[in-house]
């Protein structure tokens, strides 16, 4: 059998169906209302490629060096390919759209999602990065299901597979099919306070579908509900600005502004959350443990998503209604100042910093305590530096709160008044375990911020004039770019988050709708973003040549070009192809809006100021402000280097050089063909003449110059742009310290010289 029903799933069957298929077996077996649904098992999956011959090829091809980003995006698309080109066998795509037509009408909208069966392993951190196809009908189901199976071999499921040993031939994977719930309302439930174990069920809700709630992109409505008596102690109505709905006509997921009428309506009814209070009973006494749960409301119906165990309890949390009233454990009564819900557990002081707008979070330094209205995704980065977290509003699933655990900050929120009651500047202590404030300072021995201990240390790095940045191909190498002790990212490339998808923009933004490609850029970018928050990260936008874009689903469409690095790409095709590259923008949009303000723009392969000036307005239609955002261009051509005053005059703030392209393009010499590359040489004195001017040219005019070609890790190239007064220099990850103290040494010389 390749499919099993979800009313015939247990637990038990965690091997033949996954962790997010047993999981729903379990509650629908409970007799909760779980949207119907089959899995298409683990066993098919493991028959396909057996019996298609497969297997040995498939393993054999991810088992190759992780640090080595070529060859890992040469794995996934290996593996991908051999999934996606292998046909299903007839009787499998019969079972499934047997069962596909059984649900709803036949013609309904389903949402089929990866489930591993591994993924509950400890540090199985690939298990997240598996694929979600939503509003998916029959037309798309098939090769939905086959694009869950090759999401198992994504790049960064290679990585953390092979990174922490694990065997590609011991993970299998399963695939929910499960009809979609076009929710009016939906959100999240705890059924106990996640840091205490206090008894008390919090809600939080919003209008329309859960991915607006549980991403944290709207403040949702918050309900603190006593279990015993039922009653809603608290309900804190917020102003939900926009919610997520399926677009009628597409049936795309889409983000649609609030009607006026209900931003500051009350989403759920008492009936409701007494419903919701009712399940959340239920799915506690049938896991036997505090539960997680995602749930939504569609014509009058509450129906359960997803439920997990609350893993945040402190282990010595007692359970009790007074858990927020305790004394302190040396019997001496707290001083409280004000008192909230302990939202994320540990002891710290410091001097608070009022933040009621975002201009503000730049005041948030090291060991500070952030005290604002309601925290949202674009204070992550000053949240990282901060010692605590306070807030007027919110409760247990609040973004303050689940953020702060997951940072191991401790937290206070939903104080009611804390941004008035306490004056910026003012030392305090906060109690995240029992969710009181306190005037003056805990002594040190007293302060728990486990998260310290957790929180990368930043390498003793020579001090030099010259910045030294570092280039990262990938968000997984953040971290250890960062440990570098680099001054910033001198190049993220977008093309290698965009073909990680195994499919064309076009292809992927017309089977996931525009919002998924633009979470995708996001979710990249802000990886690296927050790991070298506050130093700059320099962001190219896409330049994959089309030979490139051939190798993904979808890639019949790209042109054939007799030499692709000539051709279809870099700034060329964003400008030919705005729909694209707008989205690009929205994602550098949400970013800045998120509070990276370190994000800056970079456009590739430009070669006027026509292309720069092209680009600002799509910048600025964007909702990028290019005169206070950073923003500056690649010059990787000699059109580029000769018209640099010209590119300084329409606005840029840095032209990075790209040496490998301007080498090439400079000498006339593919730098891929063995017949000439003893002829491609960075250093060639008409080469370093372009680089030369531009950067005098720059000097003159106020435009930073930087490179972040692989030529910048040469010390012979690294002594002539000190010596011409390059603004930084961005190396490879295991080229930083050597090009740190090669910089500090050119630097020394030219000091003795000029006083000699």
């Amino acid at each position: 059998m390749a499919v099993v029903w979800l009313d015939d799933v247990r637990a038990d069957d965690l091997d033949l169906v996954g962790g997010k298929g047993a999981s729903l077996g379990e509650l629908t077996g409970a007799g909760l209302p779980v949207p119907p649904g089959f899995v298409v098992t683990a066993s098919t999956y493991r028959a396909f490629i057996e019996d298609a011959g497969i297997d040995d090829e498939l393993f054999s091809a991810v088992e190759v060096d992780h640090e080595d980003s070529a060859a890992l995006k040469q794995a996934h698309e290996t593996a991908h390919n051999l999934i996606m080109g292998t046909p299903m066998p007839e009787d499998v795509r019969e079972e499934i759209l047997d069962a596909y037509r059984s649900i709803g009408d036949g013609d309904a909208f389903v949402a089929v999602r990866s489930s591993a069966t591994a993924e509950d392993l400890p540090d199985a951190s690939f298990a997240g990065q598996q694929e979600t196809f939503l509003n998916v009908t029959e037309e798309e189901l098939l090769e939905s299901v086959k694009a869950c199976w090759a999401s198992l071999f994504s790049e960064r499921a290679i990585y953390y597979r092979n990174r922490k040993g694990f065997p590609h031939d011991k993970v299998d994977i399963a695939v929910v099919v499960q009809q979609m719930v076009d929710s009016e309302k939906s959100g999240v439930m705890f059924t106990r306070h996640p840091s205490t174990g206090e008894k008390k069920v919090i809600i939080e809700a919003a209008w329309g579908l859960g991915e607006a709630v549980v991403s944290g992109t709207v403040s949702p409505d918050n309900y603190v509900v006593n279990r015993e008596s039922g009653d809603v102690e608290t309900a804190t109505i917020a102003d939900k600005k926009t919610m997520c709905v399926r677009d009628e006509e597409t049936g795309q997921t889409v983000d649609r502004e609030v009607p006026n009428e209900k931003r500051h309506d009350r989403v759920l009814t008492d009936g409701e959350v007494a419903r919701l209070l009712e399940l959340g009973e239920l799915v506690e006494d049938h896991y036997e443990t505090p539960q997680d749960v995602e749930w939504a409301v569609y014509d009058g119906d509450v129906y359960m998503l997803q439920s997990r165990p609350i893993t945040t309890i402190s282990e010595d949390a007692n359970g009790d209604d007074g858990a927020n009233e305790r004394t302190r454990s040396d019997g001496v009564s707290d001083d409280v100042l004000m008192r909230g819900l302990g939202a994320s557990p540990g002891i710290a002081s410091g001097r608070a910093r009022i933040v009621t707008k975002l201009d503000h979070l730049d005041q948030v330094a090291e060991g500070d305590i952030i005290v604002t209205e309601m925290t949202m995704p674009d204070m992550v980065p000053a949240m990282k530096r901060a010692a605590g977290i306070v807030t007027d509003e919110g409760g247990m699933t609040s973004h303050a709160a689940i953020v702060s655990r997951e940072l191991g900050v401790p937290a206070v929120v939903g104080t009611g008044d804390a941004t008035t009651t306490i004056d910026d500047g003012d030392i305090i202590t906060i109690d995240g375990d029992k969710g009181t404030i306190r005037e003056g300072e805990e002594p040190e021995e007293k302060q728990r911020q486990p998260v310290e201990e957790a929180r990368p240390k930043t390498p003793v790095k020579p001090m030099t004039a010259t910045e030294v940045k570092v280039n990262v191909s990938i968000p997984e190498a953040a971290e250890r770019a960062a440990a570098t002790g680099a001054d910033g990212v001198g190049l993220l490339r977008i093309e290698h988050m965009v073909l990680t998808l195994g499919k064309t923009p076009e292809r992927y933004i017309e089977q996931n709708g525009e919002r998924a490609y633009v979470d995708e850029i996001v979710s990249g970018v802000r990886e690296v973003a927050e790991e070298f928050y506050p130093r700059p990260v320099r962001v190219r936008t896409l330049d994959a040549p089309t030979d490139e874009f051939r190798q993904l689903e979808g890639g019949e469409n790209e042109p054939r070009e007799h030499n692709p690095m000539l051709g279809y790409r870099g700034i060329r095709r964003g400008l030919d192809n705005p729909s694209i590259f707008r989205l690009e923008l929205q994602a550098f949009r949400r970013l800045f809006d998120m509070g990276y303000d370190n994000v800056e723009v970079m456009f590739p392969l430009v070669n006027d100021a026509e292309d720069v000036l092209r680009a600002k307005e799509h910048m600025i239609e964007a909702g990028i402000d290019p005169d206070k955002r950073e923003w500056g261009v690649m010059i990787e051509t000699p059109a580029a280097a000769l018209s640099i005053r010209e590119l300084a005059d329409a606005g840029i703030d840095f032209a990075s050089f790209g040496t490998n392209d301007l080498t090439q393009y400079t000498l006339a010499v593919d730098r891929n063909n063995e017949h000439v590359a003893n002829i491609y040489d960075e250093l060639h004195p008409a080469v370093l003449k372009l680089i030369g001017d531009t950067i005098e040219a720059c000097r003159e005019t106020g435009v930073k110059t930087s490179i972040c070609g692989q030529a910048g890790s040469k010390p012979k190239m690294a002594q002539f742009l000190v010596e011409k007064g390059v603004s930084s220099i961005s190396a490879n990850i295991d080229a930083v310290r050597d090009v740190q103290h090669e910089v500090k040494r050119v630097e020394q010389r030219l000091l003795l010289d000029s006083v000699r």
